[in-house]
């Protein structure tokens, strides 16, 4: 009970300020699209739509933490925040009214092939080997830096700065549960390689942690940027839920790290969000959420579950129509990790069943594109949640992708899928249109025009 509602004071505490960011926003003069305050892009009205969509996911969280705990302050909490969720949807619903149901103006241009956001500093940082990165902080086991904890040198940075802080994470296992806190903005943490750098905790649901509170590396403050490691839950698949990577980092880069666990590996809770070339593995609900995320060039590796579980890669969360919120696969490869592959093998009649996802809530929404899909993934390709809960309000969507698991014949027929096959009908879920034209434009790692092609 304490833990639930330790996450619901730190999840009011960021609705608090995404709806005074909100606020300052909407005060804004209604001839620009700018907002003076340095929270968002500097597009209002995609920033009122992330932020707002934000906070609506934030008090579901809270509640069904305290749900789980099954206590009268549980209920009683629980019936405040009603309150408090049907206020902002109907303020999410006020602006959908405003700007129209898509309210797509079209992307903006990459710059090297990376996000416009992206200071042209910040797109050296990615680039430049780690050798050649001047770091402001140095970690090393081996007490020949600066700190020999992250967290020493995460309490070292200077809080809500626009100037990116560096922190270079020498080889080594650092078994730490990490923070970024909610007022430690633009930190990015540079390792020396997915494997040499690992970050690894063991925290998870069985032992008493909440799911929120169970991850490895937990991201809140803005602009976060990580490279070049890994993160990883190793509580292995009898322990459930057991949380590698949370982020609620608003605009936040994983470029080139893995991401490694079993149920719930990676919870892309909220907000902003892109990943390129980075690795997941994980069993039930592996990429979960309600985040506005895209993942291009990512493999994702479903591993050997619990004999009595079934796999699925996505269970993202949109609970409103109109939160700006869903998951975009782009040029990925969906296939099974060493574990799974060895076990099919070893016993054709004991097959791990494999899916794309499944509705966690009613308006879940995730699209697979130009990727490669592997006979891992049944035919029918997407699980149920629950009987026939979100079926008719989901939007699942797949075009133009290959491999032996890409076929769409023998597909579910649910009226919330779409087996897409024209441009006009994956355009707004391309990388320069997708969550209603707003400045998250992620990379494909070559140079290309925002669109369907490479």
């Amino acid at each position: 009970m304490s833990s639930a509602v330790s996450d619901c004071l730190d999840l009011l505490d960021l609705s608090s300020d995404e709806l005074s960011w909100s606020l300052k926003s909407s005060q804004a003069t209604t001839t620009s699209t700018s907002t003076s305050n340095s929270a968002g892009t500097g597009n209002r009205r995609s920033d009122l739509k992330s932020w707002l969509s934000a906070a609506l996911s934030n008090q579901d969280t809270c509640k069904e933490g305290l749900d789980d705990t099954d206590s009268m302050l549980g209920s009683l909490i629980g019936t405040g925040l009603e309150t408090i969720t049907s206020l902002v949807a109907e303020s999410l619903s006020d602006l959908a009214d405003v700007s129209g149901s898509n309210g797509r103006k079209g992307g903006r241009k990459l710059v090297e092939g990376f996000p416009t956001w992206i200071k042209s500093k910040e797109r050296k940082l990615l680039q430049t080997l780690p050798q050649g990165i001047v770091a402001d902080a140095v970690v090393a086991q081996d007490g020949t830096a600066n700190y020999k904890t992250i967290k020493e040198a995460l309490n070292a940075a200077p809080e809500m700065t626009e100037k990116r802080y560096v922190i270079h994470i020498k080889k080594g296992v650092y078994k730490e549960n990490v923070e970024v806190k909610k007022k430690k903005w633009n930190v990015m943490f540079v390792g020396e390689g997915i494997g040499v750098t690992v970050i690894s905790g063991d925290r998870n649901f069985i032992d008493g942690w909440t799911t929120f509170g169970s991850a490895t590396l937990a991201v809140i403050g803005k602009g976060f940027i990580c490279r070049d490691l890994t993160v990883e839950n190793t509580a292995g698949p009898s322990k459930h839920q057991a949380v590698a990577l949370r982020s609620d980092s608003d605009l936040s880069v994983f470029y080139r790290c893995s991401f490694e666990g079993y149920q719930d590996t990676l919870y892309a809770h909220a907000l902003r969000q892109f990943y390129r070339d980075c690795k997941i593995s994980g069993t039930v609900d592996f990429v979960f959420g309600n985040a506005a995320a895209i993942f291009q060039n990512c493999q994702f590796l479903a591993r050997k579950p619990l004999p009595d579980q079934k796999n699925s890669i996505t269970a993202q969360g949109r609970k409103d129509p109109n939160q700006n919120t869903g998951f975009c696969f782009q040029f990925c490869n969906i296939s099974a990790d060493a574990d799974l592959a060895a076990a099919t093998l070893a016993s054709s009649s004991n097959k791990t069943y494999t899916y794309l996802g499944r509705p966690w809530k009613e308006y879940s929404r995730t699209i697979i594109m130009q990727s490669y899909i592997s006979s891992v993934v049944r035919p029918e390709g997407w699980l149920e949640w629950n009987g026939d809960f979100g079926l008719d309000t989901l939007f699942y969507g797949e075009y133009m992708n290959s491999g032996p698991g890409s076929g769409v014949a023998s597909r579910v027929k649910w009226p919330g899928y779409h087996a897409m096959n024209s441009t006009n009908q994956v355009a707004n879920f391309t990388v320069a249109q997708f969550i209603d034209g707003n400045l998250w434009l992620p990379s494909t790692g070559v140079k290309y025009t925002a669109g369907l092609t490479m």
